[in-house]
């Protein structure tokens, strides 16, 4: 699990051991008379269907999660210099390559294998391995990435699966039971329980990255649910075993668990599995507006009686909210039928369609509410999916690539270019290059697709100087040894 907290949790626990400590101390050696206990009364409370509720019970659930929850093992190649070495043969010095071993867990979203876990779980792995709950063991193909909501979609070669069906994550409730299932410590198939304690939370787990294309999309259901290393990746489900989110990080000062956990919600994570096996990429809507969190002056300038909705500080020249009319200065109160109340909530909303969607998106202007019917856009502007054709290079160049779309290639000034999608161990790693570099041309000469970069790479020998750009338009030039 990747992110931390610090201080209030040290602190709370230290208030915790401070009052058990001092009511110890207070009670020892004391005779103490205490009346007999009153009878306890116990009342049965109906559930929303009107039936009387019964003592909670998370065995069907559980039952029908843990052989739908796999466990996710990798091994990378990692380059580490001999200091040694270093002393006497200095910046020379050869590397050595070694192995480094991680685990998560994943959950089978599909009974022919298909597979979603954490992106972080699988990033930059030579060697991926799928354990399934009745020791069966597959090697792990990924089908994609997307580092801006930190999932990824696996594949392995089985049939007939046990599945986790997707829940509704907008109907999810603050208070409500949730399980964890994953893989804690090498733990396999774990089970904690716990509720839901917030949601729509970001934590900045996920950072900006211009030149990978990153924009973070934080909007996590946070809960009480035990998760621990290993976790990443697994289920989180509802009383009924439906998937609302995927376990993905922890608030912790030690590296284990401290209370908090952090879940991306079961609507994200649909969306996000249907377009990397649809289109290889992530298909991203945007508003076109620039938002921030209302606050007490805001609502105070806008005539809200109450602190809610999300304040549009800018438009977006061409964008969908400047031709559906919205202005700066307007507040969104909800994106089709979901009220938004923070930039977190809208983003999650926003995020659940693809260019080219319409959605009715509430407004509120000069008093009252308006309703925009709007055709959400790309980030290029364009209400068409971009479908990325994928190529998996050799294990020594350790890349993946895909065909960089028009839509890059025009934005960046270039004709052609092969869009580096992925960087596992090997070479491509050790020269530099990061992934989203659009390769124009190697030794020169111009490169047009993913078949060709394979071929041409194949028959050099020695080093070759690769030429390329990055999204955000640095150029950038690296010598490759082959």
């Amino acid at each position: 699990m990747k992110q931390a907290f610090g201080y209030f949790a040290m602190g709370l626990a230290g208030a915790v051991l401070a009052l058990g400590g001092h009511e110890l101390l207070s009670t020892e050696n004391a005779t103490v008379s205490t009346p007999p206990p009153a009878p306890v009364k116990y009342v049965s409370l109906p559930g929303p269907n009107g039936v009387a509720a019964t003592a909670l019970d998370f065995t069907y659930a559980a039952e029908n999660t843990v052989n739908a929850v796999v466990h996710v093992t990798t091994e990378t190649a990692v380059n580490v210099r001999d200091p040694f070495a270093d002393f006497f043969w200095g910046y020379r010095a050869p590397q050595q390559q070694q192995l480094r071993q991680g685990a998560g867990s994943g959950v089978i979203v599909s009974s022919d294998g298909y597979i979603v876990t954490n992106n972080h779980v699988i990033e930059g792995a030579d060697k991926i391995q799928v354990h399934l709950n009745d020791r069966r063991m597959f090697e792990g193909q990924v089908i994609g990435r997307d580092p801006s909501t930190d999932l990824a979609l696996l594949k392995i070669d089985a049939k007939d699966l046990a599945t986790v069906p997707y829940g509704n994550s907008d109907d999810v409730r603050v208070g409500e039971w949730v399980l964890a299932v994953g893989n804690p410590m090498n733990l396999t198939s774990t089970v904690t329980a716990g509720i839901v304690s917030a949601k729509a939370r970001n934590i900045n787990l996920l950072q900006y990255d211009a030149a990978r294309d990153i924009i973070p999309l934080e909007s996590f259901i946070q809960t009480d649910a035990a998760v621990n290393p290993g976790n990443s990746g697994g289920a989180l489900v509802d009383a009924t075993g439906q998937l609302v989110g995927i376990n993905s990080a922890i608030a912790s000062t030690t590296g284990a668990y401290s209370g908090y956990s952090f879940a991306i919600p079961a609507n994200i994570v649909r969306k996000v599995a249907s377009d990397l096996l649809e289109f290889g990429s992530v298909q991203r809507a945007y508003i076109g507006v620039s938002i921030r969190d209302m606050d007490q002056k805001l609502a105070d300038e806008v005539g809200l009686e109450r602190i809610k909705g999300v304040y549009v500080n800018g438009i977006t020249d061409g964008g969908a909210a400047q031709k559906a009319g919205m202005q700066t200065g307007d507040v969104i109160m909800k994106v089709g039928n979901i009220e938004v109340n923070n930039v977190p909530q809208l983003q999650e909303q926003v995020g659940k369609f693809r260019p080219g969607n319409s959605v009715p998106v509430t407004v509120f202007r000069k008093g009252k509410e308006q309703v925009f019917d709007m055709t959400l856009r790309g980030k290029e502007g364009t209400t068409v999916a971009n479908v990325e054709t994928r190529s998996v290079g050799s294990a020594s160049l350790g890349a993946e690539f895909g065909l960089a779309t028009s839509s890059e290639l025009k934005a960046l000034g270039i004709e052609h270019g092969v869009k580096v999608t992925g960087i596992n161990g090997g070479k491509f790693r050790s020269s530099g290059i990061k992934e989203g570099f659009i390769i124009t041309r190697i030794d020169q000469e111009p490169i047009k697709d993913p078949a060709q970069l394979a071929k041409l790479l194949e028959s050099k020998r020695g080093g070759v100087l690769v030429e390329g750009v990055y999204p955000n338009g640095t150029r950038a030039y690296y010598g490759l040894g082959l």
